[in-house]
């Protein structure tokens, strides 16, 4: 398995300003996954079966430029087997079974908020086993940026948890930190579409066997899903769900990591939560309070302070000339 992150301390700015405007249009395409699974779940839809269409959708979208990225190089896939395995099993597959299955069972908002506890988790792994210690400005921001989640979720209501769906929640914080550590990792070998593509059929095929074998209830129905007070058909919902956030959500996010780094990154990421908070509202009516608006603030201050407290890049000796 390749280096499963690699932070960067020399990124130009012009790499920084490109991977947050990605990683940007990435957590708006996975902030919409909450509202249409929600409305193929409202008629009928388990979690299970949002969550399988959503990822073999997406693998069939990425598999053809996949193999051109490879361009017959089936090496690569034998030496990153074990990265593309685990991205697909507990990044793609495992993360968004267990938010679809905390979603079903729980309110939306205390469920992503125990999901985007992520960045932390991010941080403690790479103190943990890579030695970067986060500095006082890193960990100034995480804490308002997890402050800012507390009220854009707006947990202060008393929201009612269920036990379960905390669990599953927590499985899928779990989910997200892997998905950040792995999509760091770029050797410069492993083409960012064919990690996507690569783990979201690994993860597809094992939610399939999963459903064929009775684990995992595959429940289905044809009744259109209702957005933003229209009617739509399911198959609106569920390309959507594929294509949008899913197949460019992956491809852009692990593009945007590979420039940012696993800690940036994830804390850029969090902006999904206040994609989530926008699309809930235009698509499902849920308009978000003066207090949210608060918190989104708190939230892009903390990626500001997490940004600040990344380690400073080192400027190379200028060369004296010798007469």
């Amino acid at each position: 398995m390749t280096a499963l992150t690699d932070d960067t301390t020399s990124t130009p700015t012009s790499r920084v300003a490109s991977g947050v405007g990605l990683a940007l249009l990435s957590a708006v395409s996975f902030g919409l996954s909450g509202p249409l699974a929600k409305s193929l779940i409202e008629t009928g839809w388990s979690a299970g079966s949002a969550v399988l269409v959503r990822v073999l959708v997406a693998a069939g979208v990425l598999l053809v430029p996949a193999l051109l990225a490879l361009r017959g190089r089936w090496t690569v896939l034998r030496r990153h087997g074990a990265t593309i395995a685990a991205y697909g099993l507990v990044a793609v597959a495992g993360c968004q079974l267990a938010y679809f299955q905390a979603v079903a069972r729980m309110e939306v908002g205390p469920a992503l908020l125990i999901e985007f506890m992520s960045p932390v988790a991010v941080i403690g792994w790479l103190w943990l086993r890579h030695g970067q210690r986060p500095g006082r400005l890193t960990v100034t921001g995480a804490l308002a940026a997890i402050a800012g989640l507390v009220l854009v979720i707006d947990l202060l209501s008393g929201a009612a948890v269920d036990v379960v769906g905390v669990l599953w929640a927590l499985g899928a914080m779990t989910g997200a930190a892997v998905y950040w550590i792995v999509s760091a990792g770029d050797d410069g070998d492993l083409p960012g579409v064919v990690l996507a593509a690569g783990g979201l059929l690994v993860g597809g095929l094992a939610l399939l066997v999963a459903g064929l074998v009775g684990v995992l209830h595959l429940d289905v129905s044809a009744s259109d899903v209702v957005l933003a007070d229209t009617s739509l058909p399911w198959w609106f919902a569920v390309g959507a769900l594929g294509v949008v956030t899913a197949a460019l959500s992956y491809v852009l996010g692990i593009a945007a990591v590979r420039r940012l780094g696993s800690r940036l990154a994830s804390f850029v990421g969090l902006s999904e939560a206040l994609a989530g908070v926008v699309l809930a509202w235009l698509l499902l009516g849920e308009q978000p309070r003066a207090v949210q608006v608060a918190g989104g603030a708190l939230v892009l201050a903390g990626v500001v302070l997490v940004r600040l407290g990344e380690p400073r890049p080192v400027a190379p000796p200028v060369a004296t000339p010798v007469d």
